[in-house]
């Protein structure tokens, strides 16, 4: 994956699309990470004995990589990261013939 946790992304596809944010885990077994302030979802908690009111509380939750790019810092604009493989000279393989013994 090339994007790594702190890098700022903007999502291009889905319910949040336009959006930008920071990158504050990844999961590169799923190939998802998670954007603050994005794919935000309601979680409602149990009251329990250490929080003895149950409250509904805002968490982010993990979308794929694909829906996102990066932005770069210097210009404020998305790119899409490509690697270049540069070829190498092969060197020239010679055929060479044995002489069977037997």
């Amino acid at each position: 994956m090339k994007i790594k946790v702190g890098d700022q992304v903007q999502v291009i596809a889905g319910k949040d699309k336009g959006k930008t944010g920071k990158v504050i885990a990844t999961n590169k077994k799923d190939h998802k990470v998670v954007v603050e302030n994005i794919n935000m979802h309601k979680k409602h908690q149990k009251p329990t004995n250490t929080n003895e009111k149950g409250s509904i509380i805002d968490i982010a939750l993990p979308i794929d990589v694909s829906n996102v790019k990066k932005i770069d810092k210097a210009t404020k604009e998305t790119k899409k990261e490509t690697k270049k493989v540069e070829k190498k000279a092969e060197p020239k393989k010679a055929k060479t013939t044995k002489k069977e013994t037997k």
